[in-house]
């Protein structure tokens, strides 16, 4: 990390894989089922290769079939592979228009890209399907900040965190806001929260670092940086 801080964007991770019903069960191997399910230790290759082969067998359907696409779209993201993540997490919001987690997978996706408006959209949607996405209100307001709409980025880590206040990673990129804005006694004092929530968080501490110099404590800036580094060898340089 550099002197000038950022928001922690792969804090935010693709909402869980899920698990595939009993009925589905019986369409494949067990085997296939618990890798498209993300267990037994499944590589992303043999989670797309269980769900593809779910997907194939033509005896999946109803809800089960949306996770298996949401669930082979996590594995194809985590690969590397957005065009087919961004493939199947369509394929599962047609078949279920009301599923919120692919609409929050996919606007991750758009995010990691850069497109932080279909970003914004594909997140307000999750948030209208399930009002207590706190994931999502977190998602929208990295990408808010963004395109500079920081107070708008704001007040959904407001609302994220009154839903999860246990979420470190949530407090540590409001504190990068209000940072950016110059208000350097809230960034500290979110900055402090992390790492309450998380004393061993090095990007809490540097963060903070830089905003206690910037707020005129040198000696805690210093102090917090060198904590940071002990924690992670190398950050900032």
């Amino acid at each position: 990390m550099s002197a000038t801080i950022r928001i922690i964007a792969g804090a935010i991770a693709l909402a869980a894989i899920s698990d595939i019903g009993c009925t589905a069960a019986h369409a494949q191997t067990a085997q296939q089922m618990n890798w498209c399910n993300g267990k037994d230790g499944a590589t992303p290759d043999l989670e797309i290769s269980g769900c593809t082969a779910a997907i194939q067998s033509g005896r999946v359907v109803g809800t089960d079939l949306v996770i298996v696409f949401n669930n082979r779209g996590i594995a194809y993201n985590a690969k590397g592979n957005t065009d087919s993540a961004i493939a199947d997490f369509n394929q599962a919001i047609r078949l279920n228009p009301q599923y919120a987690n692919a609409f929050f997978n996919r606007g991750r996706v758009h995010r990691a890209n850069g497109d932080h408006d279909r970003a914004i959209a594909d997140y307000s949607e999750a948030i209208r399907l399930n009002p207590q996405f706190a994931v999502a209100f977190f998602g929208r307001g990295i990408a808010h900040n963004a395109k500079g709409n920081t107070d708008s980025a704001i007040a959904d880590f407001n609302q994220g965190i009154r839903l999860d206040p246990q979420s470190a990673s949530a407090y540590l990129n409001r504190g990068t806001v209000y940072y950016a804005k110059a208000d350097y006694g809230r960034a500290i004092a979110d900055y402090s929260e992390a790492i309450r929530l998380n004393p061993r968080y090095a990007s809490a501490f540097y963060n903070r670092g830089l905003a206690k110099q910037k707020n005129g404590d040198t000696t805690g800036g210093d102090a917090d940086i060198a904590k940071a580094r002990q924690l992670q060898p190398g950050i900032g340089q």
